[in-house]
């Protein structure tokens, strides 16, 4: 092997137009052969008529927030112990918490759990999407902080509430990182 890569480093000295040449016309090759590829194929795919599809459709459908550019807040709300979200304070709760999720800087949308359907069977459990323009990597502290701060005012009014979704704050010293 060591034998081998001498000669081709000799003849690379001794022959250096050549050996340029060589390495400029690989490079024109590769730039060509980049621009005459052909475009990626769209991001857009749908097989009408399979399960799977169905259940595009029905989340389009329910929660259309859920799948807009920016970022996303998915806001699960339990009711206490023994009651139901349906019931009139807890509806009141959880409309307060939409209307305090929809006042904070930079949400472009929250779906209201009762106007999308969005209620459990069993009536104790709600889900709304906040939606933000921004990406979750360019949202400020602020608009974390903000999020933070509505979650805590429907733990204050005893609900349950959770939040997923890249318009979360992860916590590093919590997460390991």
């Amino acid at each position: 092997m060591a034998t081998l890569l001498y000669r081709l480093g000799r003849f690379a000295f001794r022959r250096r137009g050549l050996t340029v040449l060589l390495w400029l016309l690989v490079l024109f090759g590769a730039g060509f052969a980049a621009s005459s590829a052909p475009a990626p194929p769209a991001d857009t795919f749908s097989m009408p008529g399979t399960e799977s599809q169905k259940a595009f459709d029905l989340l389009e459908e329910k929660f259309p927030a859920a799948g807009a550019e920016g970022a996303s807040a998915r806001v699960v709300v339990r009711a206490p112990k023994g009651e139901r979200i349906t019931e009139t304070a807890n509806k009141k709760s959880v409309a307060d918490l939409v209307g305090d999720l929809g006042d904070n800087p930079g949400v472009t949308r929250v779906t209201d759990p009762f106007a999308t359907g969005a209620v459990s069977k069993d009536g104790t459990t709600a889900y709304a999407v906040a939606t933000y323009k921004a990406s979750g990597t360019e949202l400020t502290d602020a608009q974390h902080d903000a999020l933070d701060k509505s979650l805590r005012s429907g733990r204050s009014a005893g609900l349950t509430v959770e939040a997923g979704g890249d318009a979360v704050k992860v916590d590093t010293a919590m997460s390991g990182v």
